[in-house]
């Protein structure tokens, strides 16, 4: 298939174009769109994350991913890059869609245009096979609407990205105990309420639903009888090694609420919970990123780590006595 249509050629009844103006320079907007670290925080419609295997942004490349939507259902991507001219186009050929669903393919052309001062135009043109198959993830995807989710994700990124990244929070701590014993712990709610929390408080009732797409939510109270909901809500289970976990406070009805005494702390928090076997006990490691977050919640993010690891190191000195009084 070639990576270009004639120029005579009319395609407009198998294309999908998504278009803004972005009020960060073309050179900025290139960085974000081709720098895998910057493109997980916003490739996809919201509630979307994408986990990336590779992405080799040169004629000839492979960009390999997947998209996880916020029901857990998964979209295996495949693109081979056939064009790469910094800081003005991007050509790919690509292949992917719904985990056991029907496919498409199609060509994508990205255009970055200097439109003045500080701004930049980025259109994104797929052209499909058939008009057809453009009418079908329109309409199956929604690829329309998607498109400008996605957009609308990048333009409240760029800020982070000319700030720089966030930085993420990191807890590693080793617990003399087997690595299926500590991914019970996290995983069944019964064993949770048992340990998990800051010190000082209880988990008097929680639910979950153990399955990418499906959410865990909690309420803990203090000593003195102060109410606090959390949520998360899973995007990847590899047991017993690994849990991903879209984080949030939340409410009795599990919406999606602001932190009850930081109300610039970020909406969502991305949390990778890792279990390594270590001679006989288990390591674990938390790695904590603020999610689709704007500058002043990832600086808040940033600045709250010290807190964080107080917590935290609280938090791991229950589930340690825990997994003790087990044995």
């Amino acid at each position: 298939m070639t990576t270009k249509n004639s120029p005579s050629e009319d395609t407009h009844d198998r294309e999908i174009v998504t278009t803004r103006v972005f009020d960060a320079p073309r050179e900025l907007v290139w960085e974000a769109w081709t720098n895998p670290k910057h493109v997980a925080n916003w490739w996809g419609p919201r509630g979307f994350t994408t986990s990336i295997e590779t992405m080799d942004v040169r004629p000839g490349g492979k960009w390999e991913q997947v998209m996880i939507g916020p029901d857990g259902t998964r979209y295996p991507n495949k693109s081979s890059f056939k064009e790469v001219v910094k800081p003005e186009r991007i050509v790919y050929l690509h292949g992917g869609g719904r985990e056991g669903g029907k496919g498409a393919t199609f060509v994508a052309t990205w255009t970055f245009e200097e439109v003045g001062p500080g701004k930049t135009r980025l259109t994104a043109r797929m052209v499909f096979p058939s008009a057809e198959d453009r009418d079908f993830v329109a309409k199956e995807y929604g690829a329309v609407e998607g498109g400008q989710q996605t957009f609308a994700r990048l333009a409240a990124y760029l800020p982070s990205a000319a700030a720089g990244e966030s930085k993420p929070f990191v807890l590693s701590r080793v617990f003399d105990a087997p690595r299926d014993v500590v991914w019970k712990a996290w995983t069944e709610p019964q064993r949770l309420q048992q340990w998990f929390g800051p010190k000082g408080f209880s988990m008097p009732t929680c639910s979950m639903d153990l399955r990418p797409g499906g959410v865990f939510l909690y309420c803990l109270k203090s000593s003195d009888g102060e109410e606090m909901w959390g949520k998360w809500v899973f995007r990847e289970i590899v047991a017993p090694s690994k849990l991903v976990v879209l984080v949030s406070f939340s409410d009795a009805n599990a919406g999606v609420t602001r932190h009850p005494m930081a109300p610039i702390w970020p909406l969502e928090t991305l949390s990778t919970m890792t279990l390594d076997e270590e001679n006989g006990k288990t390591r674990l490691t938390l790695v904590w990123t603020a999610y689709n977050a704007s500058l002043d919640e990832r600086n808040a993010f940033d600045a709250g780590h010290e807190s964080m690891k107080q917590g935290w190191g609280g938090t791991m000195d229950q589930l340690d006595a825990y997994l003790a009084a087990k044995k």
